[in-house]
This record gives structure tokens, C-alpha cells and sequence, in this order.
């Protein structure tokens, strides 16, 4: 199964009760990829979900990524094998290193992801956060092609040098904080977009994200309302004047950032 273009998110769904509805309501209303990661501490969460679903599990790609503690090469193998244990699965359709910090290095991290892949534990390899130079980087390491890369993605950070680069490598470009945590319901622009087609900014900024080559957002939504709203997106079609309206924003909003980040260290 390949990465759906729309996905579903769970950063910060650490109540079981939560998790496990908003995953079976995500099932049952249609979408087909779910992302956690081991930091968000809910992949057991994410199975029961899936499990109550009654979906067929070949039927969803499930992502998760490793903490940035755990990215020296024994613990890659070792947690690698713990989330699919908690997820499962016998198999990680994708697994990301979550940030290039901490216990990360180029060598052992990427060589125990080769090994993974060749073991069956992972389908496939993915990273988040890399900057351009690091993903080149990682790139060239990596004896299994990069899959996905996962960063930050919405209107006001459109990041054009890491969508060129997934095109030229042909990975997917998985986009987080797809709607900027609400933020763009408070542009002028995609409230014209939204107005237009009856639609909610929301809406438009996955539309967007959706539209373009190798992109898939993955927005987070507890609600049941939230839910089916970011899923009927992939219903709405935007036009090049829509698309160059939002092309055209000038406002630059980077909602995930810390000192140790990697773009504050290069």
C-alpha cells in the first residue's frame, strides 16, 4: 500500500479514550493513513483503534517515527521492534527518525534502518525535520530509498527548497501542522479562497497541500466535526487562481520551533 495523500494525525492524543475514538471515527469516515510516533506515547492507543475499527489492517498505512533518545543504532533495532509490538504489526509500513538531534548520527542511525528494512520490521524508511543539507546528507548514507520526509507545511511556511527536493528525489513530502494549528483561518487570502467555494480555511489549506506533487498532509482533529471536515478536502478542487492567491502570501509563520531545532543550527 502506498501513502495516501491525506493522513491522519494523533500529536498529543495521550488519553486512550480519546485516541481510540478519534481513530475508529477516522476509520469509519474514510482515511487510510495513520501517523504517531513513539515520543507522542499513544502507539498502543493507535492499535486498539484500529483494532475497534474493524478495519483491515492491509487496508491502512500505518506511520510512526523514533524519539530522539533512541537514534543510536542498538536502540533504532531494539524500539523499532517495541513499536511494532505496540502497534500490532509485524510489519512498520513507515518508520521516521523524528529529529536529526540528540542520539542522532548518520552512520548508525541510518545503517540500523537498512537492517531494519532487510529484517521485515520496517516496510519503509523516513525522516522528519532534516534540513536540505542533512536530508542530501542522509540520502547519500541510506542504502534503502528514502520514502517520506516529514516537516512542518502549510501556507505560511510553504518550504519550496524541500518540495523541490522531494521531487528531484521522488519521496514524499509528508506535511504537519498542515492548517498551522488553526492559524489560517486569520488570513485574508484563504478566507477569500474559502469563501469562494463554500469551503472552510481549513479545507483550503489541505486542498493546497494535496494539490501539489509528492505532498501529503497529515492534520490532527479530536473532534468527530474536525474529523470528517479535513477529510471532505480532498473533495475540494482549487483552481490556478486560487492556488496563485495562496502562492502569493507573504506572511511567514513557523509554529514548531526550538533552540535545538535544525534549522536554528546550521
Amino acid at each position: 500500500m502506498e501513502i495516501p495523500n491525506l493522513g491522519f494525525g494523533t500529536y498529543q492524543m495521550d488519553d486512550r479514550n480519546e485516541c481510540v475514538r478519534a481513530i475508529e471515527l477516522a476509520m469509519e469516515t474514510g482515511y487510510e493513513h495513520v501517523d504517531t510516533a513513539q515520543m507522542y506515547d499513544n502507539e498502543a492507543f493507535v492499535a486498539a483503534g484500529l483494532d475497534e475499527s474493524g478495519i483491515d489492517r492491509d487496508e491502512v498505512f500505518v506511520a510512526t517515527k523514533l524519539d530522539t533518545d533512541n537514534l543510536a543504532y542498538d536502540d533504532v533495532k531494539r524500539t523499532a521492534k517495541e513499536s511494532a509490538e505496540k502497534l500490532g504489526t509485524d510489519t512498520i509500513d513507515l518508520l521516521y527518525v523524528h529529529w536529526p538531534i540528540n542520539t542522532y548520527d548518520p552512520v548508525e542511525t541510518l545503517s540500523a534502518l537498512d537492517e531494519l528494512v532487510e529484517e521485515g520490521v520496517i516496510e519503509r524508511v523516513g525522516l522528519s525535520n532534516f534540513r536540505p543539507d542533512q536530508l542530501e546528507d542522509a540520502i547519500e548514507h541510506l542504502d534503502e530509498p528514502l520514502y517520506a520526509h516529514q516537516v512542518e507545511m502549510h501556507p505560511m511556511l510553504p518550504q519550496e527548497e524541500l518540495h523541490e527536493l522531494a521531487v528531484e528525489h521522488d519521496h514524499q513530502l509528508v506535511a504537519y501542522c498542515p492548517i498551522a494549528r488553526g492559524q489560517v483561518a486569520d488570513v485574508p487570502e484563504i478566507q477569500a479562497v474559502a469563501e469562494k467555494h463554500d469551503a472552510t480555511p481549513a479545507q483550503v489549506s489541505l486542498a493546497w497541500l494535496m494539490g501539489k506533487e509528492n505532498v501529503t498532509a497529515i492534520p490532527k482533529a479530536a473532534s468527530p466535526d474536525h474529523i470528517r471536515e479535513n477529510f471532505a478536502a480532498r473533495d475540494l478542487e482549487l483552481d490556478d487562481a486560487d492556488r496563485e492567491k495562496i502562492d502569493g502570501i507573504e506572511t511567514r509563520e513557523r509554529i514548531v520551533d526550538f533552540d535545538e531545532a535544525p534549522w536554528n543550527n546550521a
